[in-house]
């Protein structure tokens, strides 16, 4: 009788993770896109302005521009001499008289303050009565006070987002040099999947699975920037998978399939693996999750995946995310967790560090969903994130506990 071989202990998820990461050496090679193209994209080059914003003192509110020596008291009258809206240059202010003023105007020479029009009031000859003192400087958005000449605006390594994009425009860079996108492979592995619309549900023969991993992780990778080549299912033949692998070797920088990397007579995904390059198999210590697979196939790295939906779908958030996230040179990849209420009871504690699907309820607290086997996709659908469960840890109603939406994870 063939002896048993010993099982590995378990790997904890932060050491998996930082082994990962020591292995995604960023891409080579940029690419310069519009602004307007460049959402989701990782900055390749520092965004250094040539200018400073504001370019020169405006005003921040619609209302009169003033020396401060001509309010000496509320109630003041002054003749208004110019009128200034954004986009326009006024002449320098005379003393004893007023400016009206818009917002993002430019502030006059010789003003000191600007009073908003409802701390003024508009008399039929042309003039202003001004009844309230102003403070020196007040309303006024100073020159540079936002971006000074020369300041990095954007740091390499940034991922863009709107705001980016905005920051970006307002020192007038209409393109951006960004990180190339990681090219990745995806293919499913399994006999027993079936693509949604090739088989009706009433014709699904016994044991077959609509195979919806497919569907969230290529979701996912088009979030992250991606370009996605799609192989489907590949039949459980090693010949099969080896040629798949081979393929998706030659132009990818990842190779990512789920389903496959256990040890079973069916799982074929570790020799073929094996016949062409390295691969190692982790038992890593997270729930919903633990087998996950890392190698090289050629120039390309190798990320198998558990086939069981939500373990899928938490160990690509948790793993594969980071990881071409780092290849495009963006370095705080950890999701932010935050601190939330529980309004629930998890009486089993766990010795693998637990990933919950909760979400907020109308007390603001967290409710957890009833079934948290790793096989219900609903959990993740119904729930707006996890809470990060460490292992052996009970929790009790009104227990803080540590909550990362769902937004982090697939952002």
């Amino acid at each position: 009788m063939k002896p048993q071989a010993a099982f590995k202990p378990l790997k904890a998820l932060a050491e998996a993770l930082g082994e990962l990461l020591d292995r995604a050496t960023p891409l080579a090679g940029t690419e310069t896109v519009t602004t307007f193209e460049a959402d989701g994209r990782v900055l390749a080059r520092d965004a250094v302005s040539s200018l400073q914003v504001p370019p020169n003192d405006n005003s921040s509110m619609d209302g009169y521009a003033v020396r401060r020596a001509d309010v000496v008291a509320a109630g003041v009258v002054l003749p208004v001499s110019q009128r200034i809206a954004a986009g326009s240059a006024g002449a320098p202010l005379q003393p004893g008289t007023a400016a009206r003023i818009f917002t993002g105007a430019p502030v006059p020479e010789g003003a000191d303050a600007v009073l908003m029009q409802e701390d003024c009031e508009a008399l039929d000859d042309g003039s202003v009565r001004i009844n309230l003192v102003p403070n020196a400087g007040q309303w006024i958005r100073r020159a540079g006070e936002d971006i000074t000449r020369g300041a990095v605006v954007l740091s390499v390594g940034t991922r863009l987002a709107p705001a980016e994009l905005g920051l970006a425009a307002s020192i007038g860079l209409h393109q951006l040099q960004v990180a190339r996108r990681p090219r990745v492979a995806l293919f499913s592995t399994g006999d027993e999947l079936v693509m949604p619309g090739d088989v009706p549900p009433e014709q699904m023969r016994p044991g077959a699975i609509y195979n919806s991993n497919r569907f969230f992780l290529r979701a996912m990778l088009l979030r992250l920037g991606c370009e996605v080549t799609d192989l489907g299912i590949v039949p459980d033949r090693r010949d099969a998978t080896i040629e798949a692998l081979q393929r998706a070797s030659e132009a990818h920088d990842l190779i990512l399939t789920s389903g496959g990397v256990s040890v079973g007579e069916e799982d074929h995904i570790k020799p073929a693996v094996e016949s062409l390059g390295t691969l190692d198999l982790w038992q890593i210590a997270m729930k919903p999750g633990k087998p996950f697979a890392y190698g090289r196939v050629g120039k390309a790295h190798f990320m198998g995946l558990p086939g069981n939906p939500v373990s899928s779908f938490l160990t690509f958030a948790l793993l594969v995310r980071p990881f071409l996230l780092r290849l495009q040179g963006v370095q705080a990849v950890a999701p932010r967790a935050l601190p939330a209420t529980a309004h629930f009871t998890w009486a089993r504690a766990d010795k693998r560090r637990e990933f919950l699907r909760v979400r907020h309820n109308a007390a603001g607290g967290l409710e957890l969903f009833s079934n948290q086997s790793s096989g219900v996709l609903t959990s993740a659908a119904w729930g707006d994130g996890v809470v990060d469960n460490p292992a052996g840890q009970t929790i009790a109603p009104g227990d803080t506990v540590q909550f990362i939406a769902f937004a982090e994870l697939l952002g």
